[in-house]
């Protein structure tokens, strides 16, 4: 057996030196012929061999040769794509970027040498192209109408004279972007001496005379118009103000037919309403917050977000940042955006804490800016304190995008943090069995609110469908004993007052819904036997009414 072992071992041998003295002659070969074509094929047909470092060098050298006999843009990158490594990349690499030079300054353009910069921080001709590029942009700067590009331009050429020139087209370009009370006010920050400040003044004080305006406060507008020497401006402010003034006046109208048709007809007066924010019940705050909302009044922007800022009650809090998307819906877009802007602008200068990023938050998401109001309540969250309010705004929020399964995710938190609140609530007592039942109707109703979140979600499509299913068991745990705790201190509240309101009470609601239809009717029948002021009561109606259904039923 050994000895037939010994003629295999051998013959294996001979093997090994043949398959290594083919492949040398593969490698001779190929070197004999020395093209690419024959480089290309030793080393697609040899992978393994021992050559292959020197003949991919020499396919290198060939190809780089090539390339220079080009002397091409695609020549030189196509020889960097395939061989980056080469000996021969950084002097193709030289070559292509000389090149590129070559072509920005044939162009003679800012764009095109602005091109080869980025393509070549740092190349050998970047000093050079700095240099031209700064030249050309000083020419250019009539043309440029980016306020990056024109802020460096000024920021490079300090001492060139004609860098009062690009500060000129700096402010224009800003300007001509300037097209809002937001805009405005960054202008101005911008350029405190800037060609345009009375300008943007003059806008913005235009839009707050027009807040005061259609809120009805027009003693107030015309003292701030007399006391402003930029009103002077304003050439339509007389008709503007006259106009106010007879809107007022038929407001005070003893013509019931007229009347019935008002904003006012069933309205408490505004100073009530806002004395009943400081009501010792709860309940009568967050009715309220709701009514308030039926102002289309700058004057009650400030009373709804200090209760967003600072009520106890999660159901208070929910009922101004409605009335506040009502109000901010329902005013006239210039003067919405003046009194978001304005009271931002505030806000960046003392926004420190969690109450005032959330006051900047409710803002930014009222004015819709959805992506900002997203990161100040993240800012304003506490998760050893979760805001119940914030949490519905995520569901909200999240529900417009279709981020169903995010949404559901945060109906879960507001789902834990109801079940919380109701396992933690005192035992009733006769003294403050109101208060424990306002708190419990606050956990139930966003219980409520969560456990729909999350059965919506079920009906999508989302990504992880099995969660849905716990989630779901958490909301509905959570509405169960908080409705469990809610009816028991209610019952109390019962016995104590058979007439007191429990979670749930519609009046103001009712009574709201009551009026608009009131008003309505009124409208129909002013317009089939119209009294000669029914022009101004239809404007007046479209500029103050809160409610969508009656200000279209005043379009002409």
């Amino acid at each position: 057996m050994f000895e037939r072992l010994v003629p295999a071992r051998a013959l294996a041998i001979i093997l090994l030196l043949g398959l290594s003295a083919c492949r040398d002659a593969a490698f001779k070969a190929a070197s004999k012929r020395d093209t690419i074509t024959d480089w290309k094929a030793f080393i697609a047909q040899n992978p393994t061999d021992e050559n292959l470092d020197a003949a991919q060098a020499r396919l290198a050298e060939l190809e780089f040769e090539e390339a220079k006999k080009a002397h091409t843009l695609i020549a030189y990158k196509r020889f960097l794509e395939r061989h980056p490594e080469s000996g021969q990349a950084r002097a193709a690499a030289a070559l292509l970027e000389t090149l590129r030079f070559n072509a920005a300054t044939e162009k003679g353009t800012a764009q095109a040498l602005r091109q080869f910069v980025r393509e070549h921080p740092d190349g050998a001709h970047r000093d050079e192209a700095d240099g031209l590029l700064k030249a050309l942009e000083l020419r250019e700067v009539a043309t440029l109408d980016e306020p990056a590009t024109l802020s460096r331009i000024a920021a490079q050429n300090p001492d060139d004279p004609r860098a009062a020139e690009v500060s000129t087209r700096l402010d224009e370009v800003a300007w001509g972007r300037a097209t809002s009370p937001a805009g405005w006010l960054s202008y101005l920050a911008e350029f405190p001496a800037g060609s345009h400040r009375d300008e943007a003044r003059t806008k913005l004080l235009s839009a707050q005379l027009d807040g005061l305006l259609v809120s009805g406060l027009v003693e107030e507008a015309e003292a701030l118009a007399t006391k402003s020497p930029l009103s002077k401006n304003l050439a339509d402010w007389p008709q503007r103000l006259a106009k106010a003034k007879a809107m007022n006046a038929l407001e005070a109208t003893k013509d019931e037919r007229v009347r019935r048709a008002l904003p006012s007809w069933t309205r408490r007066s505004f100073s009530d309403v806002v004395k009943s924010l400081q009501a010792a019940d709860p309940m009568d705050r967050w009715q309220a917050a709701e009514e308030l909302g039926q102002f289309v009044s700058v004057k009650a922007i400030d009373p709804l977000l200090e209760q967003v800022r600072l009520a106890r009650n999660a159901l208070v809090r929910q009922a101004a940042f409605e009335s506040l998307q009502r109000i901010t819906r329902m005013l006239p877009r210039t003067v919405a955006e003046y009194e978001v802007a304005t009271r931002l602008e505030v806000l960046a200068k003392t926004a420190s804490d969690s109450q005032l990023f959330l006051t900047r938050a409710v803002l930014l998401d009222v004015s819709g800016q959805l992506d900002k109001a997203s990161a100040e309540y993240q800012r304003a969250w506490d998760p050893q304190s979760p805001d119940p309010m914030v949490l519905r705004r995520w569901m909200a929020i999240r529900a417009e995008r279709r981020q169903f399964f995010s949404g559901a995710v945060t109906a879960r938190q507001l789902a834990v943090w109801a079940k919380e609140l109701a396992a933690t609530s005192e035992v009733p007592t006769p003294p403050t069995a109101t208060l424990t039942a306002r708190e419990l109707c606050a956990a139930f109703l966003n219980a409520k609110a969560a456990s729909e979140t999350i059965a919506a979600a079920k009906k999508e499509k989302v990504e992880f469908p099995d969660d849905l299913e716990s989630f779901e068991v958490r909301a509905i745990e959570a509405l169960k004993l908080s409705q469990a705790k809610l009816r028991d201190a209610e019952l109390m509240v019962l016995e104590q007052d058979a007439r007191a309101r429990v979670c749930g009470n519609a009046a103001v609601a009712e009574r709201i819904a009551a009026g608009e239809g009131e008003r309505l009717a009124a409208l129909g029948a002013l317009q089939q036997k119209p009294p000669k002021e029914l022009g101004l009561l239809l404007e007046l109606v479209r500029a103050r009414d809160a409610s969508e259904r009656v200000r279209d039923a005043a379009k002409p």
